[in-house]
């Protein structure tokens, strides 16, 4: 079956959800809970219909909506999805989906949390199918205002701080991409936003046109990932955000920086690209390794995991310096692949605080006999993130490190060793929370609930299952990514 304008339906049916929130008594929690959780649900499943439509075997867009909105302007409505952007509209649909359920623990101003909720989630899957760059900024932007509300109003102590940093920097990145775009569409001939033009009239912008809003739209991107040294927004959001924001923000919003490299940057920026790409993988490199050893120095567990995520979002820069099918395969799949772990890994830092209310990685000891599911569960993603073989972490950092062998041998060898760092903290954290004589302050903890491993077990299944069979996501992905290579020569 195939439906109209699917990928619309998919988009705004959030904000379906949020006007009718509008219209419900504030006081019915338990309603806008379940809901809203319904809302995404939908989301969810109606992606799957998207996989039923898409040909797993063309490289170009498909399932197109396109329409003048403001001729004026030349500006379109355009939506479309390709192997890039498939995997990871899913990713947000599916972290949308379990976060919301992560959710039901939200007791102050429910209705605001979950309009300001479902308003992100619209954003979040808007920038992965619009392909006008103007529709593209506007969702990009979108995604902006509910996070701050939802870091400032619902997060820790210092949640005033790590949301007006967090929104500081973003909106300083905007602002210089919108001036890359905005060059873009000046220079263009006939002027156009339109993403799939602009990539045909790549060879008639100048090497040094190219070099300057390549640099713009490397500020933009570079602060969503992020790539060192404008990362320092990520531990301060991360600590001070609610447990399935956070899950959000690792899971997804860095990997609008990534896709938005993959998606403007290199194609319409060609000649830039390969200018910059010995720099593109150092500052891979610096991720990897400086992510890995300052996670390895944190006490906070929330804070490791947030540094772990600037150390894995390394591998991705490394596969894309690369412009080789496997570096664009392996980065495109260590996006979707970090979605999964570290949204686990988030929502087990959740589990434990909201029994503890501490994260103090040293507070704890001998959990493992205390809380034995949750032992289990802590252990298998652990294992996932340092990329153990046979799960998820494993196939994509391997495949971005062989990717990028080929051209940045040295570089490579030198990352390789943010893998021993990254296994070092791991287990080193597995150690001090759960090995050892049990603490009699956490005696009584009670295991994981129903709820909690509702949402646990879904990205569990999907890191073995891409860690054994990769060809599951590989297949969608290969003719666009084999496609955007061949735009770079």
């Amino acid at each position: 079956m195939n439906i109209p304008h699917l990928l619309s339906i998919i988009v705004f049916t959030p904000v379906v959800g949020i006007i009718v929130l509008l219209f419900v008594d504030g006081k019915k929690h338990k309603f806008i809970r379940w809901f809203s959780a319904i809302i995404t649900l939908i989301v969810l499943i109606l992606s799957f219909f998207v996989f039923k439509q898409f040909n797993f075997s063309e490289s170009g867009v498909q399932l197109v909506e396109k329409g003048m909105w403001i001729p004026q302007f030349n500006i379109k409505y355009f939506l479309g999805v390709d192997g890039l952007s498939l995997p990871l509209f899913f990713l947000t649909a599916l972290l949308s989906f379990l976060a919301c359920v992560g959710s039901f623990g939200i007791k102050e101003r429910v209705k605001e949390y979950f309009i300001l909720y479902l308003l992100l989630v619209t954003g979040m899957l808007g920038v992965f199918v619009a392909l006008d760059m103007v529709i593209f900024y506007i969702f990009w932007e979108v995604v902006l205002v509910p996070m701050y509300f939802l870091i400032g109003i619902w997060g820790g102590p210092k949640r005033e701080y790590a949301a007006i940093k967090f929104f500081l920097y973003t909106l300083f990145g905007s602002v210089v991409m919108l001036l890359g775009i905005l060059a873009l569409y000046f220079t263009s001939n006939p002027h156009t936003f339109d993403m799939m033009e602009i990539i045909a009239q790549r060879a008639t912008f100048t090497r040094n046109f190219q070099i300057i809003v390549w640099l713009a739209m490397f500020i933009g991107f570079a602060i969503k990932v992020p790539i060192f040294p404008f990362h320092t927004w990520l531990p301060d959001a991360h600590v001070e955000a609610p447990t399935p924001i956070s899950v959000l923000l690792a899971g997804i919003l860095l990997k609008m920086g990534g896709y938005g490299f993959l998606r403007l940057s290199f194609p319409m920026l060609p000649e830039a690209s390969k200018y910059f790409a010995t720099f593109f993988a150092i500052l891979g490199f610096i991720n990897i390794v400086y992510g890995a050893l300052v996670a390895m120095a944190q006490k906070d567990l929330k804070k490791l995991i947030a540094y772990s995520s600037v150390s894995h979002m390394g591998y991705v820069l490394l596969g894309f310096a690369s412009m080789t099918q496997m570096g664009y395969i392996g980065g495109v799949l260590q996006m979707f692949n970090h979605g999964i772990i570290t949204g686990a890994l988030f929502l087990l830092v959740g589990v434990i605080y909201d029994r503890a209310h501490t994260r103090d990685i040293y507070a704890f000891g001998g959990l493992g006999k205390t809380m034995p599911v949750y032992f289990g569960i802590m252990t298998f993603s652990c294992f996932a993130s340092l990329g153990l073989p046979g799960l998820a972490g494993f196939v994509s950092e391997f495949l971005c490190l062989i990717g990028a062998f080929s051209v940045f041998k040295v570089i490579v060898i030198a990352s390789a060793s943010g893998m021993i760092i990254t296994a070092a903290y791991f287990l080193w954290t597995l150690q001090r929370m759960f090995m050892g004589s049990e603490n009699e302050r956490w005696k009584d903890l009670p295991d994981m609930s129903g709820r909690e491993l509702f949402t646990l077990i879904p990205l569990m299944i999907l890191m073995l299952l891409i860690g054994v069979y990769p060809k599951i996501i590989v297949q969608v992905m290969k003719p666009t990514l084999n496609y955007l290579v061949g735009l770079m020569y």
